[in-house]
């Protein structure tokens, strides 16, 4: 630590029973090359060791930041796997020492009586709480009344983990056609436990789309709710977004979170970074504890591997890494051929001389992986660990072959490394740092369109590493004539059914565009036959520069929506904006601030339904109503006929009714407490909101909820 730096957060002096004590740990990727022979368990074992520090620091709960599996839809195996293994360590005897003062049938699942938090319901003898988000790699997928669910979902209701940072997702693309003004942004409740004289505020998002996050938080469209008291809590957020831009893909700025928050745990990224690391000019602190199993043989993935301890006292807080001794070493060498054959006296042309230097470099990282594997044992062994048998060490060794004719082929060269290392196959990266001459790039045609791996600069090793399936579409179908489907949706699509697994991806959005251009054919009337490939070309158009609209969610919006957003976007105004009130109140409802008057028309419908008494809380729901208002923009559509009502999925439905209550214990106020149980109240922050979960029918509407205030 140099001069100028401040030294890591820690907590002075505190009394153990106040002290909450957590397991950190992101990106597990679970299933990642279950089917190599010599990788396909390293996932699992790793997890299974996460489980035992859980056991072993006799820790209050485990939070998961993302990407516990490494696939949308992951296999039986895998499933299995982290059942049996949550079941043997999270389970027990062992009393929960953590107070749930929020509401536990939050985020329930719909038709169904079991909360939310499994350690609040009775049939399950829960001894570590796991609280988990999605990442990238097991988001949900699917819209409609069934919802959209993924593999968390499972573990779920099954009482296995919490799973929070669910958001409401559009019933289909037709129904958000305009970020801006159908889409009420991101709206996250918390999770507020209590432990002695320690509160914490638990806060999760799970993974969106960088570029939609950096317009919510720029847009001060990111709401929380937040107790009324919350500079008395501890409020830890948990994100999986791209902190560095990895192009083309954005990445989500440090900044732009809550001066309320104190901590935040950034997942998706794969570098072990668990020291807090202070925000310039914000009072929180940023914690990255990376992977727990390489998936890229990158120099990320070359730092230690570790978990983290947080310990939270009141509003103090220190971390500690805790070293995962599963994980295989990882050596990265680089090199640049042209000087080293230089500097060594051999001739790059010679194969047999490339390929005897090569060698010696990979057995140089293979003995230096070797050391440092037997340094780690003995390390485990001063503290009472056991020895753990040697693990076979993955090796990439970075070739420059700038100037250099032609090389071997690298699978070929790696196999005389096997039994040796993890990975013979890719130890070997080829890669030229010369810029590529743009005289030999040819037009492309329809029927032979050139890709990106067809640069005749690149070596088969390079052009294996470009290979992604959405580049390769993307590119091909940009050198189409494509009269009827948009490039950029059918790209979409395709990767849907490539990265997610998605059977009915292409279908559903052939079908739609399909559909689309029928009724823009219908609305242009009697069309001759000479002009309708101009009109399909034209209507086609249309489509695909909406949905690139939407993909950029509503940077080009018009009207007052892009006014709006511009103006929050210019103010340096937090962008998290429910409050909660901290409890002294029996029985108030969530209250959402209307937005400001807008629209033209109101149309009141029936009162929503009282909220369920919920299980040994008091619960008192304040009435509430639903009014549908008419965009000021949509005249031409005001003789149609009523829109119908409105569908959500499963976790809007549940958060459209009003949310239940419980009775927090606090000295000085007027309610009393019951069975030790908190309750919330919540208080208007004064700003606007809308509910998530937009839908369109044929005239734009926006639900807005309206509830009394205490």
């Amino acid at each position: 630590m140099s001069d100028n730096e401040a030294p890591p957060p820690t907590i002075r002096s505190a009394y153990q029973e106040d002290i909450i004590r957590i397991l950190v740990a992101t990106d597990n990727h679970i299933g990642y090359l279950e089917r190599d022979p010599i990788r396909g368990q390293d996932s699992i074992n790793t997890f299974k060791e996460i489980l035992q520090l859980a056991v072993k620091h006799d820790v209050d709960m485990i939070l998961l930041g993302g990407d516990l599996f490494h696939e949308n839809r992951p296999s039986r195996d895998c499933l299995y796997q982290v059942m049996a293994l949550l079941r043997e360590y999270t389970f027990g005897d062992k009393p929960v020492q953590l107070e749930l003062l929020s509401n536990p049938d939050d985020g329930r699942a719909e038709g169904y009586s079991f909360p939310a938090v499994n350690y609040e319901d009775s049939n399950l003898n829960i001894a570590i709480p796991v609280f988990s988000i999605h990442g990238n790699h097991d988001d949900p997928q699917g819209a409609g009344p069934e919802g959209a669910l993924c593999a968390l979902d499972v573990l779920s209701v099954s009482g296995l983990i919490n799973y929070m940072g669910k958001f409401d997702l559009p019933l289909s693309s037709a129904s958000n056609p305009n970020p801006v003004e159908s889409d009420s942004g991101i709206s996250i409740r918390p999770v507020l436990l209590r432990k002695g004289q320690t509160r914490l505020g638990l806060y999760g998002v799970g993974n969106v789309k960088d570029a939609r996050m950096h317009f919510e938080l720029r847009s001060n469209r990111v709401r929380m709710y937040m107790p009324s008291d919350k500079e008395d809590w501890f409020n830890v957020l948990v994100v999986h977004q791209n902190r560095v831009p990895h192009p083309p893909t954005p990445a989500v700025p440090e900044g732009l979170f809550d001066d309320c928050i104190d901590l935040v745990v950034w997942g998706h990224e794969h570098d072990c970074r668990i020291v807090p690391e202070p925000v310039a000019g914000r009072p929180y602190h940023i914690t990255q504890p990376g992977s727990s199993v390489a998936t890229s043989l990158g120099e990320g993935e070359g730092l230690e591997k570790h978990v983290a301890l947080l310990q939270i006292h009141n509003k103090e807080f220190e971390l500690k890494p805790l070293p995962l001794r599963t994980v295989r070493p990882f050596m990265l060498g680089d090199i640049f051929l042209a000087e080293a054959a230089e500097e060594e006296g051999f001739d790059v042309s010679d194969q047999i001389a490339v390929g005897k230097f090569l060698r010696a470099r990979v057995n140089a990282l293979i003995d230096q992986a070797n050391q440092l594997w037997d340094e780690r044992n003995a390390h485990a062994v001063e503290e009472g660990e056991e020895e753990l048998p040697r693990m076979l060490p993955l090796v990439r060794l970075k070739v420059d072959t700038t100037n250099v004719p032609a090389m071997s082929n690298p699978i070929r060269f790696g196999q005389e490394f096997t039994g040796r290392i993890a990975n013979p196959r890719d130890v070997l990266s080829f890669h030229r740092s010369k810029a590529r001459s743009a005289a030999s790039r040819t037009a492309t045609s329809a029927d032979q369109p050139e890709l990106s791996i067809d640069d005749p600069d690149l070596t088969t090793s390079e052009k294996l590493a470009k290979v992604r399936v959405q580049t390769l579409v993307q590119e091909y179908l940009a050198a189409q004539e494509l009269q009827v489907l948009g490039e950029a949706g059918m790209n979409e699509a395709i990767r849907m059914f490539v990265e997610k697994d998605d059977g009915w991806a292409i279908q559903t959005h052939v079908s739609n565009a399909l559909r689309a251009l029928m009724k823009g054919v219908q609305e242009n009337g009697e069309v001759d036959e000479e002009e309708l490939d101009e009109v399909l070309v034209k209507l086609k158009e249309q489509h695909n520069h909406e949905y690139l609209e939407k993909a950029r969610m509503g940077k080009t919006a018009k009207g007052k929506g892009k006014e709006k957003a511009s103006a929050q976007a210019d103010s340096d105004a937090d962008s998290m904006l429910m409050e909660v009130n901290g409890g002294e109140d029996d029985g108030s409802d969530f209250d959402e601030p209307v937005p400001p008057p807008k629209k033209k028309k109101a149309a009141p419908v029936k009162k929503a339904a009282p909220a369920k008494k919920g299980r040994g809380k008091k619960a008192v729901a304040s009435e509430s109503e639903e009014v549908m208002e008419l965009d000021e923009d949509d005249d031409e559509e005001e003789d149609e006929a009523p829109p119908k009502v409105t569908k959500k999925t499963n976790r809007a439905a549940v958060l459209s009714q009003p949310a239940k209550k419980t009775l927090a214990k606090k000295t000085g106020t007027k309610g009393k407490a019951s069975f030790g149980q908190g309750t919330l109240s919540f208080a208007p922050s004064g700003r606007s909101s809308t509910r998530a979960a937009a839908t369109r029918a044929k005239g734009k509407m926006a639900n807005v909820v309206e509830l009394d205030s205490d």
